[in-house]
């Protein structure tokens, strides 16, 4: 299939807020797709990549080669692109993958070039999440959408459940069920900013799971007899980088077993370890046995899918809890009150804070395992933080965004000259989140007002004049900013128009942030 008929596609579902409209779109896009080819037509308009990582930054997008007028490129051409490019490691890859990627644009046409961006970028955005594409996969496939999503439940590829409704029809989803050794796509939360908003979601009287909420790293847990299999939330296999964990489940009294969980490292005194020491701790490859030494994992179970031959995806949670707590004990289970009780829902998140974690999760006790999806089972609640930054740059985007400043550059004020001179402001990191159409239209005017010395093409300096409120998850170390800090998570709330930059966080107080 040509990769212009998907770029047709994904502008035409960019061009309607409809979602039936984008859901007829997509069928019928898939509905033409060769069968060889349906696996790759859902990845791409997902925004997703086979892949999944290339090594392929956003600078390989700043200078876009003149297109090519005449659709040429196959998506199985353009796999293969992004396969090839993938494998390429050490010294001179990257510029290697930067004269790939543009050989591969120089075949594209403008409408692909623009598809080909945001799939480069992770930034596609068109409207054709996973839910609407389950939608369209459902309707090309003549089945049910809760058939689509059960099978993608038991499967965790969306992907694969289409290429199977090609293949064979409605007959085709009667191969998907849960296997040991086989992660499933993670049931997903939904946010509150209270327990009291969390407890309207759930539209609940019967009492609600009540669930510390961990700065942790998301693992599914896998037995069949002697055999532990531990993977992430996005399916990769981390078995061999957590021996602890592998050890705690090979411990439990059951014989099979499918667990959600959460891996942590805790401190001597039990309050967790900032997130960069967990996952520096999950992401090591080399010397495992002295990482384990250094900063030992503790597993949190808080769901069972599967034990000992009987697959509860379908049961209650409270029954899934029953069994999980009679599985695993109280050691290696998350701390959990079932109340439907705000004020003993508010004191037990308020000692899930006290104790470091950011906050709880509230949960239906009725609600099957819905794996996969963010429905209003499952509700975080956790106090965010709020810094006032002032804007250092921006740069220019691309894809949808292409001809605004997207990506600020987020500044905290150091008054007494600790890392600069004084008065200055310190760099903390990037954000292009949390921006709506309407935001990034205004902040590129107020910007290219305020640019400030020469560019380089991509980057707009600016003088540090304007404040803007985001909210983080924390900071962390970081050896890349002079401050030694780096914001998690910044989504962009408001601009402070009220606030000159003088009034801006400083350095100090991000600093005193790093717990």
């Amino acid at each position: 299939m040509l990769l212009a008929d998907l770029a047709a596609a994904s502008t035409a579902v960019a061009a309607t807020s409809s979602r039936s409209a984008k859901i007829t779109v997509l069928s019928e896009l898939l509905g033409r797709a060769p069968a060889e080819d349906v696996a790759l037509v859902v990845r791409f308009m997902c925004g997703d990549l086979r892949q999944r990582r290339t090594g392929v930054g956003v600078a390989a997008l700043r200078e876009m080669p003149p297109p090519t007028l005449s659709p040429t490129l196959t998506v199985q051409q353009v796999d293969a692109t992004f396969d090839a490019i993938s494998r390429l490691s050490g010294p001179g890859s990257a510029s290697v993958r930067g004269g790939q990627v543009r050989d591969l644009l120089l075949l594209a046409t403008a409408d692909e070039q623009h598809l080909l961006a945001g799939l480069i970028s992770g930034e596609l955005r068109q409207g054709a999440a996973a839910g609407v594409m389950a939608e369209a996969v459902a309707l090309a496939g003549g089945v049910g959408v809760e058939d689509v999503r059960a099978a993608v439940t038991v499967s965790g590829s969306l992907a694969d459940v289409a290429t199977a409704l090609r293949a064979r029809g409605p007959v085709g989803l009667s191969r998907f069920g849960l296997r040991l050794g086989t992660p499933l796509a993670p049931m997903l939360a939904q946010s509150a900013p209270s327990v009291v908003e969390a407890f309207a979601r759930l539209g609940e009287s019967t009492p609600a799971g009540v669930e510390w909420k961990l700065d942790g790293i998301r693992v599914q847990l896998h037995r069949d007899g002697g055999d532990v299999a531990v993977f992430s939330r996005s399916g990769d296999d981390l078995t061999s980088r957590v021996p602890e964990l592998v050890e705690q489940v090979a411990a439990l009294p059951v014989h099979q077993a499918v667990l959600d969980a959460e891996a942590i490292v805790l401190r001597p005194d039990g309050r967790p370890e900032r997130f960069q020491v967990t996952g520096s701790r999950v992401g090591r490859t080399v010397d495992v046995a002295r990482a384990r030494e250094q900063a030992p994992l503790r597993l949190f179970a808080f769901d069972a899918l599967h034990l000992d031959g009987e697959d509860l995806l379908a049961r209650p949670a409270r029954q899934r809890w029953e069994r999980l707590d009679a599985a695993v004990g109280a050691q290696a289970r998350i701390p959990r009150l079932l109340t439907d009780d705000p004020a003993a829902a508010e004191a037990f998140v308020s000692d899930a804070l006290a104790r470091g974690h950011e906050g709880a999760v509230l949960k239906s006790a009725t609600a099957p395992y819905a794996a996969g999806r963010r429905g209003a089972a499952w509700v975080k609640v956790k106090p965010r933080t709020v810094l006032d930054c002032a804007v250092l740059a921006a740069e220019w985007g691309h894809g949808r965004r292409q001809g605004w400043l997207s990506n600020l550059h987020l500044g905290a004020f150091d008054p007494a000259g600790s890392v600069g001179p004084p008065g200055g402001f310190v760099m903390l990191g990037k954000t292009f989140k949390g921006m709506t159409d309407a935001m990034l239209a205004w902040q590129t005017d107020r910007l290219l007002g305020l640019a400030d010395g020469p560019t380089d093409g991509w980057v707009v300096r600016v003088r540090p004049e304007q404040v803007v409120e985001v909210a983080i998850d924390g900071v962390q170390a970081s050896t890349r900013y002079p401050g030694g800090v780096a914001l998690r998570f910044a989504r962009v709330l408001r601009y402070r128009q009220d606030k000159s930059p003088d009034e801006a966080d400083t350095i100090s107080r991000v600093r005193g942030l790093l717990t």
